[in-house]
């Protein structure tokens, strides 16, 4: 039974929303219209596989916001399709034409990215409609029977998208908290499991994945709540929302220095060990399933046994005191997410400035982001992606001819799927790398499919729809799976056509690798783009955002401005997580040890200082710190810290950080909300400073105290834990990528 629920907690966690299983219910869906359809109308077998690669592309290629801007995206993409159909078939008959058409077309698919989500599904799907033109040697007299398959195919997917399958708001955001639900459990057994093994590396590594995972969800949350809440209700919600996701991170950090403590008790472990396990057991996984977890005795316990005062502590107090905060989070979020707002004592006023919730702070950034976007010509990082990509593809078709004079074009087709959404070399290295890598494993389960379903017509199409339907599910978070199951689906329709060979799919590996390495190739050498160098620009955006966010914070603690900080905190998430997926080829397995470590240690300071900005958006109260020196003091250091930071990295390392070490500038008087702002916004100041190291940015101290006659206090051993940790001289070594 508790297997049971912890495979049915993984398999909700996996995939918050269930978006991806509904997408790949389209693709399929759309597929099985498609072929219904034309074998009514008594098409042939290659108008039916136009239909149904039109069908399962614009599954998820198509991901406009709103259902009128898909409409209008399916539309625009069937012109254009039909248009590639068109071209194709018209440059077969000229010899040596449709390659060159075909590596311009790369370059216009690639460049369309840049005007994303429209402009990318617009040159897949005319980029596929060109390639399978090639595949099944389309004639212009055979046009009248495949343009119409085409519009079938982009026809069955608007009916499962707008009718079958049609997007649910309220029942999305309620398979969005059963996932949230389950990782908050799978947080809480991370935490568990990681205590009851004294904290081995393993364990903790599995913790942060975890944690990394639950705030996942949360952002999934917030992007369906506006549909579904008023305003009062949805800044409510943010706010609980961040106050778990606070709790969850803290739980980790209580948990991780229990682990490390030589001297607690056995028996106070096992209970700690114990007490996660139970908190585990009322997290239900329907967060409408009664009664909810405050309703149980269980409850009652865990907030007695969190509420010790402080000044006398037992081992393993602040890891109760944890597991009662998270559980108390967790029952106040889902009362706002059933809309009880009986328990809040102060509801968002309706007149609030929503200045920083409209992006105005930030609209330098977002101006510039937009208008680059936008821009029909402009030499950045996207032309740059699209001239390589068209390189790649001259290059690729070269090496492909030298393998295969009738299938040149899978070369060309790794080109185009390694550079799409990649910006950088190393990126492209990656993902070139899963690719050949998942085509290889794809060849075993191709061959094995295809001898399985031999001469079974109705098993081969059965078995393409369940490949079609694993590709579509992992498209969005596995390269290497997808290249495993469009392999395999190769197999399996190279049995159906009746042309299958293990020479072919081999062939297939070897092309791929060619393609790999003509865009690997063409990325390093022509017009390159670094991954530092978008790497440093990602954290410029990130520390822009940072500083909007003090600016923000700074006018609503001292009861200047009532400003949205809440959404200004995950602007600054979304920033750190854009920098994360610059920085995967660096902490990828396959990258140099120094660079991992440097990547890591990045990352790991970026994650830090968005934890603190979370911990300041989730207390922040107007005017908790009126006309406070120690406030605007704390912002300027920090702010100063900032723009060094920013000068450096534009290549101005003139200037110094400043580290204070001084103690705490903290009342005994102040409230423990302004306490805990005080001492994040201190935190913060460190974590600025350890950025800065990765950077090789000087350093110098200072032990001025905003008030020298505040009575400081000592940084407690649990607190000194949680710092910024220092770093070896090789951890941050500049990245040479």
């Amino acid at each position: 039974m508790r297997f049971a629920k912890v495979a049915l907690d993984r398999l909700v966690a996996t995939d918050p929303g269930l978006v991806r299983l509904r997408l790949a219910g389209i693709a399929v869906g759309g597929i099985v219209l498609s072929i219904i359809v034309l074998v009514l109308l008594g098409r042939p077998l290659p108008a039916i596989m136009v239909a149904s690669i039109a069908a399962m592309n614009s599954a998820f290629s198509v991901n406009d916001k709103t259902e009128k801007d898909q409409a209008i995206t399916l539309v625009l993409v069937l012109l254009c399709g039909s248009a590639s159909l068109t071209v194709a078939a018209f440059g077969a008959a000229v010899p040596l034409l449709d390659p060159v058409l075909f590596v311009l077309l790369i370059f216009l698919a690639v460049y369309a990215q840049r005007f994303a989500p429209r402009g990318t599904a617009m040159g897949a799907l005319s980029f596929f409609m060109f390639f399978f033109a090639m595949f099944l040697a389309i004639h212009p007299s055979q046009l009248p029977q495949y343009l119409p398959a085409l519009a079938v195919g982009l026809a069955a997917n608007a009916v499962m998208r707008f009718g079958v399958l049609r997007r649910r708001p309220e029942a999305e955001l309620l398979r969005a908290r059963r996932a949230f639900r389950a990782r908050i459990s799978a947080v809480v057994r991370a935490a568990a499991a990681s205590l009851a093994s004294g904290g081995s590396e393993w364990r903790i590594t599995q913790l942060r994945k975890a944690d990394t995972r639950l705030h996942e969800a949360v952002l999934m949350i917030e992007d369906t709540i506006g549909d579904l809440f008023d305003e009062t209700g949805t800044q409510l919600l943010r706010r609980r929302l961040l106050a778990v996701e606070l709790a969850c991170q803290w739980l980790a950090i209580t948990v991780r220095r229990a682990s490390e403590a030589a001297d607690l008790p056995d028996d106070v472990r096992a209970d700690l060990v114990a007490g996660l396990l139970r908190l585990d057991s009322l997290i239900e996984r329907d967060p409408r399933e009664l009664p909810v977890i405050s309703e149980t005795a269980e409850f009652s316990k865990m907030l007695v046994a969190g509420s010790r005062l402080a000044d006398r502590t037992a081992p393993g107090d602040e890891v109760r005191r944890a597991i009662a905060e998270l559980a108390l989070a967790d029952v106040n979020a889902q009362r706002v997410a059933e809309r009880d707002y009986s328990a809040e004592t102060e509801l968002p006023g309706q007149g609030e400035d929503e200045r920083a919730g409209t992006g105005e702070p930030g609209e330098p950034t977002g101006s510039a982001e937009a208008s680059g976007s936008s821009t029909v010509f402009a030499y950045d990082n996207r032309t740059r992606s699209a001239i390589q990509a068209m390189v790649g593809g001259g290059l690729a078709v070269l090496g492909g001819e030298l393998l295969s004079h009738a299938r040149w074009y899978w070369a060309v087709l790794t080109v185009f799927v390694v550079f799409l959404n990649t910006s950088t070399a190393g990126a492209t290295f990656v993902k070139g790398f899963r690719r050949v890598t998942g085509t290889l494993a794809g060849i075993f389960g191709g061959m094995l499919l295809a001898l399985l379903v031999s001469g079974n017509t109705a098993a081969t199409v059965a078995l393409l729809l369940v490949c079609v339907f694993c590709l579509v599910y992992v498209a969005r978070v596995s390269q290497l799976m997808m290249a495993f199951f469009i392999t395999c689906m190769l197999g399996v329709l190279y049995s159906l056509l009746g042309t299958f060979s293990v020479e072919v799919l081999w062939l297939r590996v070897a092309e791929t690798a060619v393609g790999a390495a003509a865009g690997l190739v063409a990325a390093v050498l022509v017009v390159p783009v670094r991954t530092r160098t978008v790497m440093v620009s990602d954290i410029d955006t990130a520390l822009v955002n940072l500083c909007e966010f003090l600016a923000g914070a700074e006018a609503l603690l001292s009861g200047r401005e009532n400003v949205n900080v809440i959404e200004l905190s995950r602007e600054l998430d979304r920033s750190v997580e854009k920098v994360r997926a610059t920085i995967e080829p660096l902490t990828h397995p396959i990258s140099l040890a120094s660079r991992r470590d440097y990547g890591w240690y990045v990352l790991s300071t970026l994650d830090r200082l968005a934890f603190r900005a979370r911990q300041v958006a989730a207390r922040a109260e107007p005017g908790l710190l009126p006309a406070d020196d120690r406030l605007t003091a704390l912002i300027e250091r920090i702010s100063r810290n900032i723009d060094v930071i920013r000068d450096a990295l534009d290549g101005d390392e003139r200037r110094t950080l400043t580290r204070n070490t001084s103690a705490p500038d903290v009342h005994e008087a102040d409230n423990a909300q302004a306490r805990s702002v005080l001492t994040s916004l201190g935190r913060m100041e460190a974590g600025t400073v350890a950025l800065g190291r990765a950077f090789e940015v000087p350093v110098t101290d200072s032990t001025r105290s905003v008030q020298q006659n505040v009575s400081r206090r000592t940084t407690s051993v649990q607190a000194e834990g949680d710092k910024v940790t220092s770093t070896s001289q090789n951890s941050v070594r500049r990245s040479t990528q």
